[in-house]
C-alpha cells in the first residue's frame, strides 16, 4: 500500500508497511529439533490411548489375525498334529473335499439348518416384537422374560436340557403319551433330530426380537391413522407401512442370523453327543470340521474346510448386501429421490 510524502516525512505507517513486508515473507519451516519435541508431546498424549486399546490389540493379533494367517497356509500342506512330517500339497485338500461324501452330508445339514432356523426365527422375533409394542401393564417383565433364551441359549447347559427334553423318556414323550397321542425317538430318528436343533435355534430369538421392538417403535403413528382414514385394515398397514419400515432391520438381523446358521456349533455338538448322528443327520458344518481337526487330527484339512466355510458365507453376505437396494426401503434415499 503506498503512502503520502507527508507519512514518509513523519514515519507515521511504518509499523503497517513492516507488517506487509513480514506477511510477503514466507514462512520459515520449523527447526528438526523443534519437530521432533512435538513428536514426543504427540506420542505421550496417545500414549494413554494406546494403552488402552493394548490388551484388545494383543488378543486380536494372538488369538485372531495370526491363527487366520496360519490356517490360510495350512490349508495347502498336510499337517497333522500326531505327525512330524509337513509337506506342501497345494489344492489336495479342497479336491478331496469335492470327494467326501460325509463333508457333502454335512453341508446339506448346514443348509437344512440356516433356511429354516433364520426364516423361522425371524418371523418369531417380528411376532413377539409386534405383541410386546403394545403398551400394556407387565410389557417391560415380559420383554425381559423374552431376551433371557438368548442370553443363555448357546450355553451348553442349554443344550444339555433341551436333548433331555426331547429324549425317549423326557418331558416331550411324556406330554405326549398323556394326550394319547403316539411318542419318538426325536433324537434318534434322522427326520426328527435335525428340527431339534432347528427348534433349539428358533428359541433364542431375543436379540433380533429386541432389534424388531426398536424399529417398531421408531415408526411414526401418523403413518398408521393415515393409513386407517383411508380404509386400509390391519393386514394392508401391515404390509405397506410396517414391513416397508423395517426392512433395513430385517436386512440386518437377516445378515446376522445367516452368519449364525452356517457356524452354530454347540447345540450339534451337545444334541448328537459330539457324533452327528443319526446318520449324520445333524451333522453340521461346524461339527464336521471339529472332528477332522481335533478327533482325526488332520488340521490341514479342517483348515480347508474353515476357508471353503468362509467363502461361502462371504457370497451369501454379498448377494444380501447386492439383493438389499431392491428390498430394502430407506427413507432418506426416499427422500433425496423427491
Amino acid at each position: 500500500m503506498g503512502r503520502t510524502p507527508r507519512q514518509w516525512a513523519t514515519g507515521s505507517g511504518v509499523g503497517t508497511a513492516k507488517a506487509e513486508i513480514e506477511y510477503a515473507l514466507p514462512v520459515q519451516p520449523r527447526s528438526a529439533q523443534a519437530a521432533a519435541a512435538a513428536r514426543r508431546r504427540a506420542w505421550r498424549r496417545n500414549l494413554t490411548g494406546y494403552l488402552f486399546i493394548g490388551p484388545w490389540l494383543f488378543g486380536f493379533l494372538a488369538f485372531t489375525l495370526v491363527p487366520i494367517s496360519a490356517s490360510a497356509v495350512l490349508a495347502f500342506t498336510n499337517f497333522n498334529v500326531l505327525s512330524p512330517n509337513l509337506s506342501w500339497i497345494g489344492l489336495n485338500n479342497f479336491a478331496t473335499l469335492l470327494a467326501d461324501q460325509r463333508y457333502w452330508r454335512a453341508v446339506r445339514a448346514t443348509l437344512l439348518f440356516a433356511f429354516a432356523a433364520v426364516p423361522l426365527k425371524l418371523l418369531f422375533a417380528l411376532g413377539l416384537a409386534m405383541l410386546l409394542n403394545n403398551a400394556r401393564r407387565g410389557v417391560y417383565a415380559y420383554r425381559a422374560a423374552y431376551y433371557a433364551p438368548s442370553i443363555v441359549g448357546a450355553s451348553v447347559a442349554v443344550a444339555v436340557v433341551w436333548r433331555e427334553m426331547f429324549g425317549k423318556q423326557g418331558p416331550i414323550n411324556a406330554m405326549l403319551g398323556s394326550l394319547g397321542i403316539t411318542t419318538t425317538a426325536w433324537l434318534g430318528d434322522p427326520a426328527t433330530a435335525p428340527w431339534t436343533v432347528i427348534l433349539l435355534a428358533v428359541w433364542e430369538f431375543g436379540s433380533p426380537m429386541l432389534i424388531f421392538l426398536a424399529g417398531l417403535r421408531q415408526i411414526p403413528t401418523e403413518f398408521y391413522e393415515a393409513a386407517a382414514i383411508d380404509g386400509a385394515d390391519r393386514l394392508r398397514r401391515f404390509g405397506a407401512i410396517t414391513i416397508p419400515m423395517l426392512t433395513p432391520l430385517i436386512f440386518f438381523n437377516l445378515v446376522l442370523q445367516m452368519i449364525f446358521g452356517f457356524t452354530v456349533f454347540t447345540s450339534a455338538f451337545i444334541i448328537s453327543s459330539g457324533s452327528g448322528a443319526p446318520l449324520d443327520s445333524v451333522l453340521l458344518y461346524s461339527l464336521y470340521l471339529y472332528q477332522k481337526g481335533f478327533k482325526d487330527f488332520q488340521m490341514g484339512y479342517a483348515a480347508a474346510m474353515a476357508w471353503a466355510l468362509l467363502l461361502v458365507v462371504a457370497a451369501c453376505t454379498a448377494l444380501i448386501f447386492r439383493s438389499s437396494s431392491h428390498w430394502v426401503y430407506y427413507e432418506a434415499d426416499a427422500e433425496d429421490r423427491r
